[in-house]
């Protein structure tokens, strides 16, 4: 049976699941190709970045492959101090190696976000996005964001809601008889009142989007990617397969709803 303790299991993020960016890269790109909202989700979440002042010094925890600062790169001011943080060296690496072609000066620094290694008020904003809910002491954390932001400091944090990419559950559900829902510890839903004990102001924002799906393959790939996906039946896979290619061929499409947002919250 998977065991989706593995969800917030530190060792097993690093050394298996984000030992790398291969399975993150799998699961964007469907979001890359296919969402509808032609804005799209970086630009969405810097356009909330950019209150923050000129010569702002800002930290990102769990930066992944650095997405963010990739897309936009020619949006960030130029006199920003920006450290990327990841709990995995593989991250990290793929950050390094999405954002040396920028020339922007990034710095990189490996870090347990229940453990910030920087002293009393020193940024002007953290940035998480979509990584609580993998944070085994998520009040310890929070706590420790609190701590390094300076007063008025913003906290950005990214999640989904209980409905996001819930066409994937039901296929994920298909192919693993042993498949089983989890609670998300941090979501759209919830995640409001976690804030709160820590910040005197907290709203919550969600970006209106979904995934119109033309291609198979894609959808087989970021199933692929998941946890204890060599738990998954190669058999039930390829009956998977066809049945999408079926509706595909009949509907033109595959609908695949979203649902992801953003925390704001200032000291």
């Amino acid at each position: 049976m998977s065991r989706f303790t593995d969800f917030t299991d530190q060792q097993y993020l690093k050394t298996d699941q984000y030992r790398d960016s291969s399975n993150l890269d799998a699961r964007a790109e469907i979001h890359r190709r296919f969402s509808i909202n032609t804005y799209g989700w970086f630009n969405w979440l810097f356009d909330r970045l950019l209150k923050l002042p000129e010569n702002a010094r800002i930290l990102e925890l769990g930066c992944g492959p650095a997405y963010l600062w990739k897309e936009c790169s020619s949006r960030i001011p130029v006199d920003w101090n920006i450290t990327l943080s990841d709990l995995s060296s593989g991250m990290l690496d793929a950050a390094w190696r999405n954002l040396v072609v920028t020339g922007r000066a990034f710095q990189f620094k490996e870090i347990d976000a229940q453990s910030i290694p920087f002293g009393d008020e020193t940024f002007d904003a953290v940035i998480a996005n979509h990584m609580l809910y993998h944070v085994p002491d998520r009040p310890k954390a929070i706590e420790e964001i609190q701590r390094v932001l300076k007063r008025n400091g913003h906290l950005f944090a990214t999640t989904v809601g209980e409905n996001h990419l819930k066409e994937l559950a039901v296929w994920f559900r298909e192919v693993n008889d042993a498949f089983e829902s989890f609670g998300n510890p941090f979501t759209l839903e919830n995640g409001l009142e976690q804030l709160k004990r820590f910040f005197s102001q907290v709203t919550v924002s969600r970006i209106p989007d979904n995934l119109h799906v033309t291609e198979v393959e894609p959808i087989m790939a970021y199933i692929r990617s998941s946890m204890h996906a060599t738990e998954v039946s190669e058999e039930k896979l390829v009956k998977l397969q066809h049945d999408l290619e079926k509706e595909l061929k009949e509907k033109g499409r595959i609908f695949i709803s979203k649902d992801s947002g953003l925390f704001e919250a200032i000291m």
